[in-house]
């Protein structure tokens, strides 16, 4: 397994319970680590939690080209290329399609999808140059398996395999690594907004939801773990 003392690694969607967990992980490993998010309070106190300086922190929504723009600009201003980019950020909107918007469904498009493709097209091609890095998103289960009630949200992520798998076949002759992680249940506040009855005792907690990725994050450098599958014991979707 590779070490993580002196990866630079940057996490968006750090101001999350998964997040946040894996970027004090990280840290704790000797990680340089840089945290973005949405939420300005939120992402300064998981960036305390994590021991991570203010000015490897900036607040930024991803589904906003201009805001990604400007977070690829300061990472390489104050970190360089990044060895890792693991993308934790993202929506849940689960409804019944009568009940669904076409405001919902573009968002979780914009949001999940578009999101991942803007902050892919502002590391990768610092990773190209230097014909290495890594890649983590987190499709989820339901970018594998379909729930009732999910169509937007599997759409978006459903988008994020078949997109990183079009970049991977890209990636051939380089040493560029991509890492799909479908994780199933995390109890988090992702289900407090979504109107569905859910055993949250019996879902993964979101600090050993964050060490499966920082497990991913020291993956061999002679291979890749390609796909990862993380599930409750008592419901096993793949």
């Amino acid at each position: 397994m590779e070490k993580l003392n002196g990866k630079r690694v940057v996490v968006a969607g750090a101001s999350g319970g998964i997040g946040s967990h894996l970027s004090k992980l990280l840290r704790q490993s000797g990680a340089e680590v840089f945290m973005t998010g949405r939420n300005a309070e939120k992402l300064a106190d998981a960036a305390a939690n994590a021991g991570v300086p203010e000015d490897l922190c900036f607040v930024a929504d991803i589904s906003v080209e201009a805001e990604v723009a400007l977070l690829g600009s300061r990472v390489a201003q104050v970190m360089g290329t990044p060895d890792i980019l693991v993308n934790a950020a993202g929506v849940g909107i689960i409804k019944q399609i009568e009940n669904l918007t076409l405001e919902d469904f573009n968002r979780s498009l914009q949001t999940n999808l578009v999101g991942t493709f803007l902050l892919v097209k502002a590391f990768l091609p610092g990773m190209k140059e230097v014909k290495k890095g890594l890649i983590i998103n987190i499709p989820g289960v339901l970018g594998k398996v379909p729930m009732a009630g999910a169509a937007a949200y599997s759409a978006s992520k459903y988008g994020i395999v078949g997109m990183m798998q079009s970049i991977r076949e890209e990636l051939k002759r380089t040493e560029i690594r991509i890492t799909n992680i479908f994780m199933g249940g995390v109890d988090s506040p992702f289900w407090d907004a979504i109107d569905l009855k859910v055993q949250k005792e019996k879902m993964i907690r979101e600090e050993e939801a964050a060490r499966s990725i920082w497990f991913l994050c020291q993956q061999p450098a002679s291979g890749v773990v390609s796909e990862m599958v993380l599930q409750p014991f008592n419901h096993q979707a793949i």
